[in-house]
């Protein structure tokens, strides 16, 4: 089922109400759903291979965390904030500034930061643990299976 983008999510807490979360599309969601984005949005970092290899470790201790205390919603948002770190890094990797189109909607000119893709690699590793783990996989099937 589609992510739900009508809900109130100012007014929500997704811990008490994790019927009404839906795990959506890759990233779907990422920044809306609370408490978790409070939670890690202020660890998810990429700027460089040191500050991204802390935030990914820091993220998948909290993917882990989530699964321990059987959180599904918890354990989706953390897995979604390590594929974001990968897009973001590939993105930034790929065109100055992380801007892939000028004002005028064309696309800019393509680069290649070595720094950037590493940090991405990092987050790439992390990512792959957290949406292969088994646990996270039946939890995944169960909520979809439950609630949509």
């Amino acid at each position: 089922m589609a992510f739900d983008y009508d809900l109130d999510f100012d007014n929500i807490d997704f811990r008490k109400n994790p019927e009404l979360y839906r795990v959506g599309r890759g990233e779907q969601g990422v920044l809306l759903v609370e408490p978790y984005k409070s939670e890690i949005l202020k660890y998810w970092r990429f700027k460089n291979l040191e500050i991204a290899e802390e935030s990914s470790d820091k993220i998948y201790q909290m993917f882990l965390d989530y699964k321990e205390k059987e959180d599904f919603v918890g354990m989706d948002m953390a897995r979604k904030f390590l594929q974001m770190g990968y897009t973001r890094a590939r993105r930034y990797t790929n065109y100055i500034g992380g801007k892939k189109y000028d004002e005028n909607g064309k696309v800019n000119e393509r680069q290649n930061d070595p720094e950037k893709a590493e940090s991405a690699s990092i987050f790439m590793e992390k990512w792959k643990l957290a949406r292969e783990d088994e646990d996270y996989l039946k939890r995944k099937k169960e909520h979809q299976k439950n609630y949509g």
